[in-house]
């Protein structure tokens, strides 16, 4: 595992020295033959690209944030709102004014630049936190909205200057000025700074999304340097910086959908784990506890006649819970049929021959992990129900589909059956129903005085 890690590591490196170096000598070739930049007055392809790397950035924002509602991680709300504001300040500064049919005054412009600045200082500094945010309710929220008000006073500040604002789209004959210069440099040193930052966090823990998105920002960051050489910024052209941005995006989007996915499977993983641990306390461990107090009790000089039986029931009841937490393990992998495991059961229940059991699952239904495990248990408990209470000589268990894919669960036998109105449902029937709950499964109960009882749980859809 150590060494296909290290591998990851070492091509993720080489293909991001390959990638720099590529887009480093098409810049160095651009810069050097002015006649080779191609730049087009598409203001219609320009407000398309704009709008389309807007929606990915804040669908980025919202993979992250749900990320960050799963996980709670600082890395994950830095990121989520460096995303938002980006996009955000891009959309109310670039966008709007179009779709408005004006033109992109000064004050906007600079706005649009600084609310870009500030979004890529959030997720660059974002691989540099460390540890889970305490209050996730409206964190993401308010660092928006923090960001926000940052942007609007800006904005307002900006149109008190009026005409002495410098603008910040020079006509494309006239020499680029000092302060377009100096902004564009810093976006791409913050471009830097994201990329040495999530490559660093990817070489030193392995994260997925930090590899992703180290490459969107070498993209971004070589979009930058175009800018410095060639400023485009609210104006109607449309440049290689715009081509290289929206491969940025769609690298980050990539990358943070396959890290949502990744955080669910997870919180999956974890969550079934907790239920088979409660599982193997409720069962198993009670068994052990009962044959460790009997075997001592043997010690104690107990009477071995009454002593060895219920020793040996104890023993039998906790290897059968044994089986039941190997099912319920390998069933949350994937890796074991669960009406093989099932029928290991049954087999082991009618050993004796006190009772018939006809057991019929439909393999082509599907079932949930969380499902498998609860319905063993109902089966365990009605057929125990059945032995103890029912005296029946045979039952059947079917779990199949009906029309319309109900997937369902019926257990049926052919005992004495009893009047539900006036005998009160035992602790047996509440802890089925309590189950079947817990799936999300409706339970129904069906029982006539002589004429047997059925119980059913139709699943969830």
């Amino acid at each position: 595992m150590q060494a296909t890690r290290r591998n990851e590591k070492q091509s993720w490196l080489w293909g991001e020295i390959l990638l720099a170096g590529l887009l480093g000598a098409s810049l160095a070739l651009f810069v050097t033959h002015p006649a080779l930049r191609t730049r087009f007055d598409l203001p219609e392809l320009r407000l398309v690209l704009q709008t389309t790397m807007t929606l990915a950035g804040l669908l980025v924002a919202v993979l992250a944030a749900a990320r960050y509602a799963v996980e709670g991680r600082r890395v994950d709300l830095l990121l989520a709102t460096g995303f938002f504001v980006t996009s955000l300040s891009n959309a109310a500064f670039t966008i709007a004014p179009r779709f408005g049919g004006h033109e992109i005054a000064a004050p906007e412009a600079w706005s649009g630049l600084i609310g870009a600045i500030l979004g890529t200082a959030l997720i660059a500094a974002a691989p540099l936190s460390r540890g889970r945010s305490k209050y996730r309710d409206w964190a993401i929220a308010n660092a928006v909205a923090a960001a926000g008000i940052t942007l609007f006073v800006a904005w307002s500040l900006l149109r008190a200057l009026g005409t002495a604002l410098p603008a910040l789209s020079p006509p494309v004959s006239e020499p680029q000025p000092f302060y377009l210069t100096g902004a564009l440099a810093l976006q791409a040193f913050v471009a830097l700074i994201a990329v040495v930052g999530w490559g660093a966090r990817f070489l030193r823990r392995g994260d997925d999304l930090a590899r992703w998105l180290a490459l969107g920002f070498t993209l971004m960051l070589f979009a930058a340097l175009y800018l410095v050489f060639q400023p485009l910024l609210a104006t109607t052209y449309v440049s290689q910086s715009d081509f290289l941005r929206m491969l940025a995006y769609a690298v980050m989007l990539v990358g943070a959908w396959r890290a949502i996915q990744f955080a669910e499977f997870g919180r999956a993983v974890a969550e079934e784990r907790a239920r088979v641990a409660r599982e193997i306390h409720d069962g198993l461990a009670q068994y052990l506890f009962a044959v460790s107090t009997h075997a001592s009790m043997l010690e104690a000089g107990a009477p071995i006649e009454t002593t060895v039986p219920r020793l040996k029931e104890a023993a039998v009841l906790a290897q059968q819970e044994a089986r039941f937490a190997i099912l319920a393990l390998s069933s949350a992998s994937g890796t074991a049929p669960f009406d093989a495991a099932l029928r290991r059961y049954v087999d082991f229940l009618v050993a004796d021959g006190a009772l018939e059991v006809d057991l019929d699952v439909d393999t082509a239904i599907r079932l949930a992990p969380d499902e498998q495990i609860e319905i063993f248990r109902i089966v365990q408990e009605g057929l125990a129900n059945v032995r103890k209470h029912a005296n029946a000589t045979r039952a059947e268990v079917t779990i199949g589909a009906r029309a319309f894919g109900e997937r369902f669960v019926e257990i049926r036998d052919d005992g004495d059956g009893f009047d539900g109105e006036e005998q009160a449902a035992g602790q047996g029937l509440k802890n089925m129903r309590a189950r079947a709950e817990s799936i999300e499964g409706g339970f129904s109960l069906r029982s006539t005085p002589g004429r047997g009882t059925a119980l059913e749980v139709v699943l969830r859809t």
